[in-house]
């Protein structure tokens, strides 16, 4: 009787477990909404503040580092609330109600240029960023928590993540292929309506871009909020302190490897995306012949982009087998030493040589955008590393640090773009000397290697191989089968 109802348990929870296609997108569409800011900032925000907006080069890198840093320490803070949040909608889901349409309000202000002079710009350009990385946060950290306590069936989680991927990546593609395009419609028409200076005019159509992407981020995110629903409850078998887990974090060497990984992984990624568009504005040769039809700058940059995306997809399909048969730790090097070579080639090209950039923005993103994909593979391997070692768990503050390392390799970066341009004598929406221009080629070529050539050498000291892992899962199933069976 007892296995009987132990079997009717079993499977009321399973079926409760199966999510519709209609929640698994929904919960997708929280991504796509997310990137909508996120992809914007990562491909236009050093450009948006230089070259739209008018601040200093320098100045502009240096306020992104100095905000990033602020926002990766308040992460933790709203991971903590998120899980100690009860309401009759669950834990997490209120947060998309609460912060989703604050959300828009601050992205478009973000992205609102009001004419002011430059003391008064940083000041307000230090105020809405700052405001739109922590209203970021609040959304964002939550959202990501929502996937593990909609099914407790791993097949539907590992679903879910799919879909959550396929949303995100369809943000990007909205943010490549309409951000500059847009915004040079609306500039146009504004200008030609009223007569505006084009400085004034460009502001106009990117804050306009900008506007649509708020109202399109918070009707995402209502449909993520009314449409997904909270059914797992958070089990504890064991409670410890929030000190006792950072001390097991900061003493386990795989983490600070990997961590460390991260960070430069993403300076990597950060700078060669940043740079690309200016790269791109004054390097390549302006109304670029392709197949025939004269390509502006900014479609060409929507072509590079929509190419790197396509790649980066993959890329990533080709991730698993290639890590099964060299592995995870040997497949990460090949990438980043095949990305560093495939950036350098970019010094040496002429700016005519379209197809040669094409293909090697192809071959960059084939090897190095599936690189941040396989690391979270190894951070769930460093967690049963730490559990084997300590007793403890601690999931959700290794993942919440993986987010942090991300933030800060994109803040390093930005820090670095600020300081090279500044170095190089850039100056924005001008006829840039020579060695300016050897600057932009240098930051898109040369400056990335900082990152992936630094990982490299970091990653030979990662001693956590395939036979370890595999090692360390069996003896975490062992210990729970024992555990079990008492």
């Amino acid at each position: 009787m007892l296995i009987f109802k132990n079997y009717l348990y079993i499977m009321k929870n399973t079926n409760q477990s199966k999510l519709s296609i209609l929640e698994k997108c929904s919960y997708g569409i929280g991504d796509m909404a997310c990137n909508l800011f996120w992809m914007t900032f990562v491909y236009f925000g050093m450009f948006f503040y230089t070259d739209v907006f008018g601040i200093p080069a320098a100045a502009a890198g240096t306020m992104l580092f100095v905000v990033r840093i602020i926002d990766i320490l308040f992460d933790v803070g709203i991971g903590v609330a998120a899980d100690r949040t009860k309401t009759k909608y669950g834990r997490f889901r209120p947060w998309i109600l609460w912060f989703g349409i604050p959300f828009g309000v601050i992205g478009f202000l973000a992205f609102y240029t009001p004419d002011l002079v430059t003391d008064a710009k940083m000041v307000y350009a230090y105020i809405t960023y700052t405001a739109m990385m922590l209203i970021y946060s609040t959304v964002n950290v939550p959202y990501g928590a929502l996937m593990g306590v909609m099914s407790s069936d791993s097949d539907q989680r590992t679903s879910l993540s799919a879909y959550r991927a396929i949303f995100a990546q369809l943000g990007g593609l909205i943010v490549l292929l309409c951000t500059m395009n847009l915004a040079d419609y609306f500039t146009a028409t504004y200008q030609a309506k009223f007569g505006v200076e084009l400085v004034r005019a460009t502001q106009f159509g990117f804050s306009t871009v900008m506007a649509i992407y708020s109202i399109l981020a918070i009707i995402m995110f209502l449909v993520c909020f009314f449409y997904t629903h909270e059914r797992i409850e958070p089990i504890s078998e064991e409670k410890s302190k929030l000190s006792d887990d950072i001390k097991d974090l900061v003493t386990n060497i795989p983490w600070i490897i990997l961590t460390l990984v991260g960070i430069l992984t993403l300076i990597y990624v950060s700078v060669r995306n940043g740079s690309l568009i200016y790269y791109l504005k004054y390097y390549v040769v302006s109304g670029t012949d392709l197949l025939g039809f004269e390509v502006s700058n900014a479609m060409l940059f929507t072509i590079f982009g929509f190419i790197g995306t396509g790649f980066t997809i993959l890329g990533t399909m080709a991730l698993k087998p290639v890590a099964a048969i060299i592995g995870k730790k040997n497949t990460y090097i090949g990438a980043m030493g095949l990305g560093s070579l495939f950036s350098v080639i970019y010094f040496f090209l002429n700016p005519s040589q379209i197809w040669t950039m094409l293909f090697l923005q192809a071959a960059c993103n084939f090897v190095v955008g599936p690189a941040m994909a396989m690391m979270w593979s190894m951070y769930a391997d460093i967690a049963d590393y730490s559990e084997l070692k300590t007793g403890r768990r601690a999931t959700g503050l290794i993942y919440s640090s993986a987010t942090m390392a991300q933030k800060f390799g994109w803040s390093i970066a930005s820090f670095i773009m600020g300081l090279l341009m500044a170095a190089f004598g850039f100056v924005a929406n001008t006829d840039l000397g020579t060695d300016a221009v050897e600057g932009i080629k240098i930051l898109f070529s040369w400056a990335p290697l900082i990152g992936s050539v630094l990982a490299i050498i970091v990653l030979l000291f990662y001693k956590l191989d395939e036979k370890t892992v595999a090692e360390n899962s069996a003896k975490l199933a062992a210990i729970k089968a024992k555990k079990e069976g008492k």
